[in-house]
Formats: C-alpha cells, structure tokens, sequence
C-alpha cells in the first residue's frame, strides 16, 4: 500500500479531475456561446457521474480515491480508513478542486465575457438552491451524501468485476443527480463546492457577482452529516 503521502497526492489528482470535468459541464451548459448551452440537467447529471468514474479511474493506483471529504470521514467512521490520515485527504481534496475549478476557468475564458447572468458564472463553480430554504437545502444535501456514503460502503461488500467499481459509482452519482439533485444541484461533497467557490471568490473572472457566502455552509455541513449518517447506518447492520 502506498504511504498516506501518495495517497493524499491521488486524492489530489482525482478531485482535480472530478472538478476540471465536473464544473467543465456546468460551464459548458450556463455559459453564453458554448456548444453545449442550454443542454439542461440531465446532461450536468451525466456529465458529473462521468467526471466521478474518470477522477476514480485517474487516482485509484495511488489510493482510495474517495474524492470527497464526505467520504473520507464516513470511511474513517466505517473503519475503512484511519483517521491520522483524514485531514491530509481533505486539505489534498480542497486543493484539487480548487485547481480544477482554476482550470475551467481558464478552458472557457472568452465565454465569461459573453456571459452577463451572473448566476450562471457561479453555478458553474459551486452550488445554488432551486428553492432557498436553508433547513430544506441542509436536508438535501444530507439526504443524498447518506446516499452516497451508505452506497459506497454497501459496495465494500458486494462482487463486481475487477476494475468495474468506478463505473458503478459514476452511475450512482447520476442516479442522485437526477433522482436528488433538483433541489440544490447536488454537492454531496464539500471540496466539490468550497473548492470551486472560492476560486469564483478568487479569480479575476468577468461578469461575476458575489460568491454567496451566506449559502456555503450548506453544502459543507449537509455532506458531511449526510455521510456520518450513512456510515452509522451501516456499522449498526449485521
């Protein structure tokens, strides 16, 4: 097993291209000019499932890919991970999703000027709720991490065919896109929206407005309660 060192690098990596891939669709969805303007939800949701399996595919030689600060916790809880190595995971996870997020910036820069809906330039970066209700968010989000974290942890022990795991996953990750994620554009992974937020609070991007700060708490705290729900559920199971 690699050392917790190059494991926190391939946290790093995986996030970075779970992001570059993720906020990339966003992009190529909200911003003016894009091809792909206006493709809608069902091809975010797919888009954001595909970019899971390539940031497992990218990362799993040198980790447990987990991606997420969400899961990372919920292994730990789980004892599927130990928890010396959770901090390391999550600063490695922020830091690739930041990078990821500057990436995109940089892959559409003529199309932040052509784009004028400064809400449009944030949902590329971080999430938003359709509706704003704060406890109504904060149990979406928790709602779909306990999803995720029980799902991954159920997984441990089933049988798939050698190397089909992150296509299981990425499937997984659509199903809540597009069974959840109506409400607030499904983090269900803190890295996956403070990363990206911050480099939108950050980054000389044109026509950008505020970062709604008042709002981050929720895809923070959602996730990370949704996943501790989802690991304890599936400690208490025989």
């Amino acid at each position: 097993m690699n050392s917790i060192a190059i494991q926190a690098l391939g946290e790093l990596i995986g996030t970075f291209i779970l992001v570059l891939l993720g906020d990339g669709v966003c992009a190529g969805v909200n911003l003016t000019k894009s091809k792909a303007n206006n493709a809608g939800w069902v091809a975010i949701s797919f888009g954001w499932g595909f970019a899971v399996t390539m940031g497992i595919y990218t990362s799993a030689f040198l980790g447990p890919a987990h991606l997420n600060p969400a899961v990372t916790i919920g292994m730990a809880i789980a004892g599927k991970f130990p928890w010396s190595g959770v901090l390391l995971f999550i600063v490695a996870q922020m830091l690739g999703a930041f990078l990821g997020a500057l990436l995109v910036w940089v892959h559409y820069l003529p199309h932040w000027k052509a784009t004028k809906d400064k809400e449009m330039i944030l949902g590329t970066f971080a999430t938003g709720p359709a509706i704003r209700s704060y406890f109504a968010n904060f149990m979406s989000e928790a709602i779909g991490t306990f999803v995720l974290v029980f799902s991954l942890l159920a997984f441990t022990r089933g049988q798939f065919t050698a190397g089909l795991n992150p296509v299981i996953v990425g499937i997984l990750i659509i199903a809540i896109g597009l069974s959840l994620g109506g409400t607030t554009g499904y983090a269900i992974n803190p890295a996956r929206d403070l990363g990206p937020r911050l480099a939108h609070a950050l980054l000389p991007i044109k026509n950008k407005g505020n970062s709604d700060w008042s709002y981050s708490w929720v895809p923070v705290l959602g996730p990370v309660i949704g996943g501790i729900l989802g690991a304890g559920l599936f400690m208490i199971l025989p």
